[in-house]
């Protein structure tokens, strides 16, 4: 959830470290800070808020180093404030930047205090930093000291880098959970914990594995497994650019990953369709094998990747004509599944590094499915290699917060392994070439429906003053409306809720006023009639509805009723892609009139790394 960033070299490392954390505040932005070695002494700098007030600290303040670490943080233990930033210090000898969460935090704060320890915050990650420096009672050696510590923290500590004066030509690196990532330089080299934030400085990394730990120096870099045996770890060059990350002529990195949508779709579809059909091997080497028995799905995810999952269980039910479950990873992973013969897990996230959906994969491993199967963005990340087969969106990086293209990539993916599997079910190949036809031409379909933005922003201006907001939609369209309503809620703080249209009679009715507006998805398909009778509920009540309508849908502008058409008809595996669109312009669009901070919504970050 946090950033960590940090850099050795002959040249001054502030600059490095202030340009990659805010490369990094997706992942954090209550706090930040930085520590180096300045004249042979460690300085320390941390700021309430976000890197802008760390980087006007640092103009007041005649320091530089050839060593550091940088962090930006979003709490877990300890409210946001200056004292609870990160790095934290043992004396004037220990710096320490983390991400993850120290599960036995308190026993070893007491343990601590007992040795005249004294803690100046309320976070776990202090404990790290005292801990190393009293094993360095007992050490010269930072490594060993390191080593000692990280044994004896429990829970998923992520990811820990260590600046100390009694080696101060080194960073320390210890991973578990999270990756961390070292990048190679000439005569310098750096950590973080995500590879854009050394974009501007190299394309040559290593990337840490479970239980390693790193001694990171300008001209040197070693790494030590769990065992402390000296190993390597391949080197691989990153296809991303700096530029990559940049906002170009967009206002915010959501806007322009609305807008980038058409491209990430037509990547992620690029090379995977072959003579009007999805070829197995885009799963991986032995993926005919495992596809040729599957007999159940079972999909897990959280939050926007939750509801994609909720899309595909409409579509591989109707089209593959087999049974598919979706739980949220959160409560998958505490529960005992019955897990029928032949079912294939599918995990979903953007990031690949979600903690309760690495989680839910671990536990699923011992529960006798079929196989793992991992949809996700991050080639290098946990979810990758830890999956049995693997289908990458290709979304390029996402910024914004709140969640858009990967979103409809992951659609687009889920798209692909239904058609595979139905195929695997008997469906010929004449209807399998009709589908596959039908997916190439979603990424065109979303570049028409960008032509509704101006409409939309105009529309948003009914949304601004309002606190509650309700989303309906009725079978694959109903996930649709749960994610328009979550990202109304992320980024404009309007409250915001889904329900199936069919529910509203049980209980939603009762909300419905003047003042309540109504968002309806309603393509024109066996299930528009049902719909029409859920609207006229809503209207009857004095409710205000707002309906995105296919061109032939038979509704109407009225006093409480405004219509706006998609751009052209569109068939039912594509819905559920082109009807997202013009909900994330919506929520985009109203933030921006409330004058929230769009692409770091409050309370919220963008890799959720912690439970």
């Amino acid at each position: 959830m946090c950033g960590i960033i940090g850099a050795v070299a002959e040249r001054d490392v502030i600059p490095i470290l202030i340009e990659g954390l805010q490369r990094l505040e997706y992942r954090g932005y209550d706090s930040a800070g930085l520590a180096i070695v300045h004249d042979q002494k460690l300085k320390c700098v941390r700021r309430l808020g976000k890197v802008k007030g760390l980087k006007d600290a640092l103009k007041d303040q005649n320091v530089g180093g050839n060593i550091g670490v940088a962090h930006t943080r979003w709490a877990t233990h300890g409210t946001p404030s200056e004292n609870n930033a990160h790095p934290h210090m043992s004396g004037n000898e220990i710096a320490v930047v983390h991400n993850g969460i120290i599960e036995n935090h308190a026993k070893l704060r007491a343990e601590l205090e007992a040795e005249g320890f004294e803690f100046s915050s309320e976070t776990d990650t202090e404990v790290i930093a005292h801990r190393v420096h009293y094993h360095l009672a007992e050490t010269d050696d930072v490594r060993l000291a390191v080593s000692r510590t990280v044994k004896e923290l429990e829970g998923g500590y992520a990811s820990i880098v260590v600046l100390s004066t009694h080696d101060p030509e080194a960073l320390f690196i210890a991973r578990s959970g999270t990756p961390v990532v070292v990048g190679l330089g000439s005569g310098e080299n750096f950590v973080a914990s995500d590879v854009s934030a050394l974009l501007p400085v190299t394309q040559r990394f290593q990337f840490l594995e479970e239980g390693d730990i790193a001694v990171v120096r300008k001209d040197s870099v070693q790494i030590f497994d769990a065992e402390g045996h000296q190993v390597e770890r391949p080197i691989r060059e990153s296809e991303l650019t700096a530029d990559a990350a940049e906002r170009g002529r967009f206002q915010h990195y959501m806007e322009k990953e609305i807008h980038e949508q058409p491209a990430a779709l037509i990547r992620t579809l690029e090379e995977r369709i072959s003579d009007g059909s999805i070829p197995d091997s885009v799963f991986g080497t032995n993926a005919e094998e495992v596809l040729n028995k599957v007999t159940g799905i079972h999909i897990v995810a959280c939050g926007t990747s939750y509801h994609a999952g909720l899309v595909a269980r409409y579509q591989l039910e109707e089209i593959a004509r087999l049974p598919c479950t979706v739980d949220i990873a959160s409560e998958y992973r505490y529960r005992s599944p019955v897990v029928p013969d032949n079912t294939l897990f599918v995990v979903i996230s953007q990031s690949g590094e979600t903690a309760d959906t690495l989680a839910a994969l671990r536990v699923a491993k011992q529960f006798g499915y079929l196989a793992t199967l991992g949809i996700c963005n991050v080639s290098e990340s946990s979810l990758t290699r830890e999956a049995d087969l693997v289908l990458m969106t290709r979304a390029g990086q996402e910024i914004g917060v709140a969640s858009t293209k990967a979103f409809t990539t992951q659609l687009a993916a889920l798209l692909m392994l239904t058609i595979a599997i139905a195929r695997h079910q008997g469906l010929d190949s004449g209807a399998e070439r009709e589908l596959v036809t039908h997916l190439a031409e979603i990424p065109g379909m979303v570049e028409q429906s960008l032509v509704l933005n101006d409409a939309i922003a105009d529309l948003a201006r009914e949304f601004a003053d309002k606190d509650h907001a309700l989303f309906l939609g009725r079978g694959a369209l109903n996930p649709i409306a749960m994610e328009g309503a979550l990202k109304l809620k992320e980024i404009s703080y309007i409250h915001a809720e889904a329900y199936a249209a069919g529910e509203l009679k049980h209980g939603p009715l009762a909300l419905v006023d003047d003042d309540m507006p109504v968002v309806a998805v309603a393509p024109n398909n066996e299930l528009l009639d049902k719909l029409k009778s859920n609207l006229e509920e809503v209207r009857a009540r004095g409710g205000q509805l707002y309906v995105f309508a296919d061109p032939a849908v038979d509704l109407s502008d009225s006093d409480n009723v405004r219509i706006l058409r998609m751009p052209a008809h569109v068939q039912p595996i594509q819905e559920p892609l082109l009807y997202t669109v013009p909900l994330q312009l919506l929520a985009y669009h109203t933030a921006v009139l409330k004058g929230t901070d769009v692409d770091q919504p409050r309370n919220l970050a963008k890799s959720v790394t912690v439970e």
